[in-house]
C-alpha cells in the first residue's frame, strides 16, 4: 500500500478562487481613494488666492472654518457662539497646540481676528491660515 495515489488524499478538499475577492477589494479601494478627499470638503469656502505654496493638512479635525455668512465651525460642529470654550476644552488642541484656519475670502476680518484671539487664549502656538495657492506658471522651455 506504499507509494502512488497522489490525488487520493486530496479528494475531500476544494480550492477557493480568490480572484473575485481581490477584484472587489481593488474596486472598493479605488472608490474610497476617490471619495475620501470629497468628504472633508463638503462645506464650500472660497479661500483667498495668493502666491504661496499649499500648506499640507496634518489632521482635518483641527480645522476651524469661517464661512462667508460668518459661521464658525470647528470640524463639522457650529461653534459660532462658543468658539473660545470649544478650543479651550478640546484635548487635542491642548496636546498639539496647533490649529488650521480656513476663512472664506468674503468673511470679515473681525471674525477671523476673534478666532485667532480664541486660539491664542486656548494656548495654541502654531496658527496656520489656509489659502488657495495660485497656479505656478511653468518656466518657458528653451528651444535650442
Amino acid at each position: 500500500m506504499a507509494g502512488g495515489g497522489g490525488g487520493a488524499g486530496r479528494r475531500g478538499f476544494t480550492e477557493i478562487n480568490v480572484t473575485p475577492l481581490v477584484d472587489v477589494m481593488l474596486v472598493l479601494l479605488v472608490v474610497f481613494m476617490i471619495t475620501a478627499p470629497l468628504l472633508s470638503t463638503g462645506l464650500r469656502v472660497e479661500l483667498p488666492r495668493v502666491d504661496a505654496e499649499a500648506t499640507p493638512l496634518k489632521d482635518t479635525r483641527l480645522v476651524v472654518t469661517i464661512t462667508s455668512d460668518e459661521k464658525i465651525l470647528f470640524g463639522d460642529v457650529d461653534v459660532t457662539a462658543t468658539i473660545e470654550a470649544a478650543l479651550r476644552d478640546d484635548p487635542r488642541i491642548q496636546r498639539e497646540r496647533e490649529l488650521y484656519i480656513r476663512a472664506d475670502q468674503e468673511a470679515r476680518y473681525g471674525v477671523v481676528a476673534r478666532v485667532v484671539a480664541a486660539a491664542r487664549a486656548a494656548g495654541v502656538d502654531g496658527l496656520n491660515l489656509l489659502v488657495e495657492p495660485n497656479p505656478v506658471p511653468l518656466p518657458p522651455r528653451d528651444r535650442g
